[in-house]
């Protein structure tokens, strides 16, 4: 086993508990934490602040600074849905905990805050790709749910997407997907499946929490326990028929309808330019995590250059927008990015850091064999050749369970009692090699990341 460094443990983010069809159903409640129900960790108490579409104002994130500052360890976790977490949490700071999240707008319905689970094109607007203002939604259906008393029914894990029409929240699978598709149109699918319902885009919040409901109506009838849509036997799934007779039964007309969609890549740090001159910055947090200088580094650097306001993506990073062209905003978008990548941050696509990600891990987790997170800092450190932009995510997993690892294909590297094993995790691929020393895991790792990734369906 490597040699385990004095490393301030991660959060268990999203991690998927499923239930294949077929399976005996769960016999325990949704454990998902949230900012009013507490996880307890081997360092403290962990709250995950929602953050529907990943908005927040400069205000927001200062407090959730502050937040960690004196009630947590100093960090902010993101998770891969583009929440907040809070780790390091003394006992009995619950309420204060909530009281300041309710005065900055960040918990404004206690019954559902656990349900507000929504990821959205964190670059809709920015660079001119896209059909529709997935923002606007994520806005009027955080709304509705938060006034919808059957929706708190849902999982901590159900997830809604708000994909403008690019395929990078489509790719996600949520369990209720819009997608804008132009002329002021929108597919609505479960679990980004062939084929929705096209409706008209304005329908869009409205007919997502029907979805929702629908998905709550089925699995009653079927005295099921599932989380998430494709949790449900094949069979007992709501069908886009029956949806689309509960939307007419609304005020919504509805039609079958199937949307070719690009590849959905995630969003790469660096500069993002857009029409009429802006320049967006998108940064990555290295492993997941940043510290509070670096999150306020960010919040000052929104208003500073920005429009004041951060997009947390499901991809553990942070996209600032750039003020509209002609608007003074001081050093320009690469002297600002500078700033950034000294400040730590991941700036560039070539960096080893780019789409690597590792769950808590000791000394946080009772459950790690490992302290993945200085394991994986070692490795990154020791792989100056990195793979670039095209090559494969990485996760290294302190257990089986493999909290908040990636979706698709990716490479599991994973603690065992005597070591490591890294495995390429996609079709066709499989090739595994155990590793006992920090040179032998970065040259397995750098080896399994060179993989090229298997194309991804096109159609929702």
């Amino acid at each position: 086993m490597l040699a385990a460094m004095s490393v301030t443990p991660s959060s268990p983010s999203d991690r998927e508990e499923t239930t294949a069809a077929g399976r005996a159903p769960r016999v325990r409640g949704d454990a998902c934490p949230g900012a009013l129900r507490l996880h307890a960790a081997d360092d403290g108490a962990l709250a995950r602040v929602r953050v529907p579409a990943g908005l927040l104002t400069t205000r927001q994130a200062l407090v959730l600074a502050e937040l960690a500052e004196e009630l947590g360890d100093g960090n902010l976790d993101l998770t891969s849905r583009g929440n907040v977490q809070l780790r390091g949490l003394a006992g009995g700071c619950g309420g204060a905990l909530g009281e300041r999240l309710r005065e900055a707008g960040l918990l404004p319905s206690d019954r559902h805050e656990r349900v507000r689970n929504v990821a959205a094109s964190p670059l809709c607007g920015l660079d001119g790709a896209g059909h529709g203002d997935v923002q606007g939604w994520a806005r009027e259906l955080d709304g509705l749910l938060c006034a919808n008393p059957e929706v708190t029914e849902l999982s901590g894990r159900f997830l809604f997407g708000l994909d403008d029409g690019r395929g990078d929240i489509a790719a996600l699978a949520p369990d209720v997907t819009l997608i804008a598709v132009g002329g002021g149109r929108a597919v609505l699918c479960y679990a980004a499946a062939s084929p929705g319902l096209r409706i008209a885009a304005a329908d869009g919040p409205r007919a997502a929490v029907l979805a929702a409901e629908w998905f709550l109506a089925e699995r009653r009838a079927h005295g099921a326990t599932a989380w998430r849509v494709r949790e449900l036997p094949v069979e007992h799934r709501p069908r886009v028929d029956a949806l689309g007779r509960r939307l007419a039964a609304a005020g919504i007309a509805a039609e079958p309808a199937a949307v070719a969609l690009p590849s959905g890549a995630p969003v790469e740090p660096g500069l993002v330019d857009g029409p009429g001159g802006t320049t967006a910055l998108s940064v990555g947090a290295p492993l997941g995590r940043l510290t509070s200088a670096q999150w306020r580094l960010l919040a000052r650097t929104a208003v500073a250059y920005g429009s004041g306001e951060l997009r947390v993506t499901p991809w553990r990073g942070i996209v600032v927008p750039g003020r509209p062209a002609g608007e003074p905003s001081g050093p320009g978008a690469p002297a600002r990015l500078a700033a950034l990548a000294a400040a730590g941050l991941v700036t560039s696509a070539a960096s080893p850091w780019h789409r690597a990600g590792a769950c808590a891990g000791r000394p946080g987790c009772a459950k790690s064999l490992a302290d993945v997170r200085a394991d994986a800092a070692a490795c990154l450190v020791a792989d100056p050749g990195h793979r670039g932009p095209a090559g494969l995510p990485v996760y290294w997993s302190g257990c089986e369970r493999r909290c908040g690892r990636p979706g698709g294909s990716w490479v599991d590297v994973l603690a065992t009692a005597d070591g490591y094993e890294v495995t390429v995790r996609a079709p066709a691929a499989g090739t595994t090699a155990r590793a006992a020393s920090a040179a032998e895991l970065a040259g397995a790792v750098a080896a399994a990341r060179s993989a090229p990734a298997p194309a991804r369906a096109s159609t929702a």
